[in-house]
């Protein structure tokens, strides 16, 4: 990477999360046209094809949220969850799914900073990220943390919105991306600031390559990427050695 990013500041991120947590679900669908959830399912089923599916195995998801992608590793794999976030609000939303969905203690939430995670080495199976990479202000520390708490042979994977690849497409996509849906995430949130953040952020963050270079760069081995509805998202994964 020519010049390697370097993401948001720690503080004002958590404030943003904390304001618009109460409608951050409903404006992830509806954005999207739901196709969050398409992506979520291709996540679990990687994670899957890579550590299999064992009720034995302990997944993290990090920077989990309200807690959409810790529910659906749960359900797709019947695994162990772990979802860590450093934005209270957020895990208060995703402790409440939680208990309404009748897991029990199988997904337990903690208040934990990915670039600190409060975990020794060699805990996980799978550590999992979903549209948290990009807000870590170092990403690459991130991606360190997330490799020295997976078991040898364990996977990380990573989604993240990324760089279009259809020239056409790619051209409305932007359109709507920075100019539309700004608009309709601060008429809903009431937070103009948030849905402004996250254009500007994809915009600056690596491109998929950039990206899977990143993660061989901190010791990931075998990584690589897919990318998901033309590359406005894309799917990154890597091993532990």
């Amino acid at each position: 990477m020519e010049r390697e990013y370097q993401g948001p500041d720690s503080r004002a991120v958590r404030q943003m999360f904390t304001g618009i947590a109460h409608r951050y679900d409903f404006l992830n669908h509806f954005l999207s046209a739901s196709i969050d959830r398409y992506w979520r399912r291709i996540t679990v089923n990687k994670v899957r094809e890579l550590i299999g599916a064992s009720p034995f195995a302990l997944c993290l998801d990090a920077c989990s949220g309200t807690g959409d992608l810790a529910l659906a590793l749960h359900r797709g794999l019947k695994t162990g969850v772990v979802g860590s976030d450093f934005c209270h609000p957020m895990l208060t939303r995703a402790n409440a799914k939680i208990a309404a969905s009748g897991v029990g203690n199988r997904i337990r939430n903690i208040e934990a900073d990915t670039l600190a995670l409060p975990f020794a080495p060699g805990s996980f199976d799978a550590v999992t990220i979903a549209f948290g990479l990009r807000n870590l202000e170092n990403p690459r520390l991130g991606l360190e943390e997330m490799r020295r708490v997976l078991k040898p042979g364990g996977a990380a994977v990573v989604l993240e919105f990324s760089k279009p690849i259809v020239p056409v497409f790619r051209h409305v996509f932007n359109f709507y991306f920075r100019y539309v849906l700004p608009r309709l995430g601060a008429a809903i949130s009431g937070d103009g600031t948030a849905y402004q953040y996250l254009p500007d952020s994809v915009r600056k963050f690596p491109a998929q390559i950039e990206l899977m270079e990143l993660m061989q760069e901190v010791g990931f081995k075998d990584a690589a990427y897919c990318n998901l509805s033309g590359g406005i998202a894309a799917l990154h994964w890597g091993r532990k050695g």
